[in-house]
């Protein structure tokens, strides 16, 4: 039995008519009306009760039309699976993100693909720092990155997100938390609560903007991520230099103020220039359109 059996002895059945069926199927009736008996030899049972005023199913045929629809609406879904993963519109894709992207860029990302692309789910690996995020794409670990540059090797391809202003992070009760902007000069005397990370671009960034207001930063404390190097500002233990997207993760006992002549990180996605999967260029096309870049306002 082919599925071409089952098609044909489906058309049949719907219409109780071979006339119609013969139509449907764009095929003349003798060979439809000669594909019928074909099955019904196959399969050793009558499937028609046929008269010159009417065509009607039998019981054995009223089972075979309930399977054969079932059968053949699993073919079309596989099909139409097939085409939509050919496409590049079905299936997982892993995303990875580095510090506070994931609090000011996973929203729109995951927004972006659930509207354009409901068919594509996405994976969050969070908390990455750029060095092993590019290490993630090239073995294949991750898709897509959400990363800060520079990314390492020439085998990455990055996309601009935004550039970020680096701002102040202090006690509630701290001296500069009355002052509306801040100069990096004001923080000469501070302790410094920094990522624990050494290969942290925000650190690189923190430590050029205060080198160039002629100092070195003291740092006071580590922490691994955002959310805890904010407690340990809530707690009075230090301020903190980051980027402007940190303003995402409010908490109790800190504020934010900008820093007038701090400089800037930069957010990008990236992917691996050789990966072809239709599945991850058509999420680059979504999120490329979706993720302009976007302007900070300064806070007053």
């Amino acid at each position: 039995m082919e599925l071409r059996h089952l098609r044909y002895f489906t058309a049949v059945a719907e219409t109780c008519h071979f006339g119609k069926a013969a139509e449907r199927l764009h095929m003349a009736q003798p060979a439809l009306s000669h594909a019928i008996r074909q099955l019904e030899a196959e399969l050793g049972a009558p499937l028609f009760t046929r008269t010159t005023r009417q065509v009607r199913l039998t019981p054995a045929g009223e089972f075979l039309l309930g399977e054969a629809q079932r059968v053949l609406d699993t073919v079309e879904d596989s099909v139409r699976g097939v085409r939509r993963i050919a496409d590049g519109r079905l299936g997982l894709v892993r995303v990875g993100f580095t510090g506070t992207s994931a609090f000011s860029h996973l929203p729109r990302i995951a927004r972006a693909v659930k509207r354009d692309l409901p068919g594509v789910a996405v994976e969050v690996h969070a908390d990455l720092l750029t060095p092993a995020q590019c290490d993630g794409l090239r073995n294949g670990d991750l898709d897509l990155a959400v990363l800060r540059p520079p990314a390492q090797g020439e085998d990455i391809d990055l996309h601009t997100l935004e550039v970020e202003p680096l701002i102040l992070a202090v006690p509630a009760d701290h001296r500069l938390a009355v002052e509306p902007v801040v100069s990096v000069a004001d923080l000469r005397t501070e302790g410094f609560i920094s990522y624990a990370a050494k290969d942290s671009v925000v650190n690189d960034a923190v430590m050029r903007s205060c080198q160039a207001a002629g100092f070195s930063p003291h740092r006071e404390h580590e922490a691994a991520g955002t959310a805890v190097l904010l407690a340990l500002v809530a707690g009075g233990l230090g301020i903190a230099v980051l980027p402007a997207s940190a303003r995402a993760l409010p908490l109790a006992g800190v504020v934010f103020r900008d820093l007038a002549d701090a400089g800037t990180v930069e957010l990008a996605l990236a992917w691996r220039r050789d990966n072809d999967s239709p599945l991850v260029r058509s999420v680059l096309e979504v999120l490329e359109a979706a993720l302009a870049p976007q302007p900070h306002e300064v806070s007053r």
